[in-house]
């Protein structure tokens, strides 16, 4: 997987992204990092638990006040340049909006986290020029947009065409294969147990030569699985989701707890190890 000057061979061990929200009502943290000097705090822990990658965003993908694109450039671009000069972070920035990526990638980062899946037409075009990956992430309606009861007549099927179309599009502007991620979307346009099916699914989707970026922790099918209301208490399931993911070919896995998923990665990794030198 190449990322700007970045790469990295992820045949065995997933990489980790830690979250970083600049968001006053971020579904996880409520906000508490949103002030700027408890978000270096925070991202000087994440980064000291091994993050290889840093995920930075300025507007929560659910239902919420609006955000405008000054907003959220004057909430993020700013992070961008402190932990890559503060920390040598390599950044992705976590948004769905090409002014926002294009801002971002001046300031260091090098990945675009995109949730929407490419609506923005420039967003493909502004990553390839600043040599920059993408996250292509399926979503039904769009970000912030309620979508309480989706239907699909082939859900892992539909998924996985919408990935393909937008990964091809990206290439077509110019982003390099390598450099382009694919993320199922879990509970964006998903019920629970959509999203459960689409975590089966990773290794399915891991056959198409894309990395995959699973982003299922502490999200609300996992609540729903283990019938946990609060956000805080679904580290567990969090961790179980990791491994899960990672063992069948995820291979970046987008993190509130750096440390633990570490752990489950090198784990992981570790068997995948024993595996291929048993043949």
């Amino acid at each position: 997987m190449v990322l700007g000057p970045y790469s990295w061979d992820v045949s065995d061990l997933p990489l980790v992204m830690g979250v970083l929200n600049r968001t006053p009502d971020s579904f996880y943290d409520k906000g508490a990092y949103f002030p700027m000097d408890r978000f270096l705090r925070r991202a000087e822990q994440v980064v000291a638990e091994g993050a290889d990658l840093v995920d930075i965003g300025g507007v929560k993908a659910g239902p919420g006040d609006p955000v405008s694109v000054q907003e959220e450039m004057d909430r993020v671009v700013p992070a961008v340049e402190l932990l890559t000069d503060r920390f040598g972070a390599v950044v992705s920035v976590d948004t769905w909006r090409s002014e926002v990526a294009e801002q971002a990638f001046v300031a260091g980062a090098v990945l675009g986290n995109d949730i929407s899946g490419l609506s923005d037409a420039r967003y493909a075009a502004v990553a390839a020029a600043a040599g920059a990956g993408v996250v292509v992430t399926h979503i039904r309606l769009g970000p912030r947009v309620p979508d309480p009861d989706p239907v699909y007549a082939d859900l892992v099927g539909e998924v996985e065409q919408f990935l393909l179309d937008r990964a091809a599009a990206a290439v077509a502007a110019g982003v390099r294969s390598d450099s382009i991620l694919l993320d199922a979307g879990l509970d964006l346009g998903k019920t629970p147990e959509q999203s459960l099916r689409l975590l089966d699914a990773t290794a399915r989707l891991a056959l198409h030569g894309h990395p995959v970026l699973l982003s299922a922790s502490h999200k609300r099918f996992l609540g729903w699985a283990c019938s946990i209301d609060d956000v805080a208490e679904r580290g567990a399931a969090s961790l179980a989701a990791a491994a899960l993911g990672a063992w069948t070919g995820a291979r970046v896995i987008r993190s509130h707890d750096v440390k633990g998923t570490k752990e489950v990665c090198s784990t992981v990794a570790a068997v995948l190890g024993y595996r291929r030198s048993d043949r």
